[in-house]
C-alpha cells in the first residue's frame, strides 16, 4: 500500500493588482520584454509598489498571442491591456494606473471584463 503525499499548500501575499508582462520571443525581438520584466522590482521598491495595499505582483507569461506592438503587459484584475510599453511607459502606467488608479487611455489596446464602465 503507498501512501498518498499531499504537497504543503504554497503560501502568497496579498495583492491589489497582477502585471502580467508577455517575454515571448515574438512580442520583441531584442529581450525588451525580458528586460522590462527585470526593471519591475527596482522601480516598485522606489514608489513603494513591493509591499502594503497598493503591492503588486509580477508575472512573466510566454505568449498573449497578440503578438504585434510589444512589448505587451496586462493589468489584471482590471482588465487593461498596453502595448508599445518602453520604460518611460512602463513609468506612466506605474503613476498613472498601479498608483492613481486611471489607466493610460493612449497605450490601451484592450479591455476586458474587469474594468469598470467609465
Amino acid at each position: 500500500m503507498t501512501e498518498t503525499v499531499i504537497p504543503e499548500k504554497p503560501k502568497m501575499g496579498d495583492y491589489k493588482r497582477h502585471l502580467l508582462v508577455c517575454t515571448g520571443p515574438r512580442c520583441t525581438l531584442d529581450g525588451e520584454s525580458q528586460a522590462l520584466f527585470e526593471s519591475l522590482g527596482a522601480k516598485f521598491k522606489a514608489v513603494g509598489l513591493d509591499q502594503g495595499a497598493l503591492r503588486v505582483k509580477r508575472s512573466r507569461v510566454s505568449c498573449f498571442a497578440t503578438c504585434k506592438a510589444g512589448p505587451i503587459v496586462c493589468v489584471q484584475p482590471d482588465g487593461v491591456w498596453y502595448y508599445n510599453v518602453n520604460d518611460a511607459n512602463l513609468d506612466r502606467i506605474i503613476q498613472q494606473h498601479l498608483i492613481g488608479g486611471e489607466p493610460v487611455a493612449e497605450l490601451v489596446f484592450h479591455q476586458g471584463p474587469g474594468c469598470r464602465e467609465g
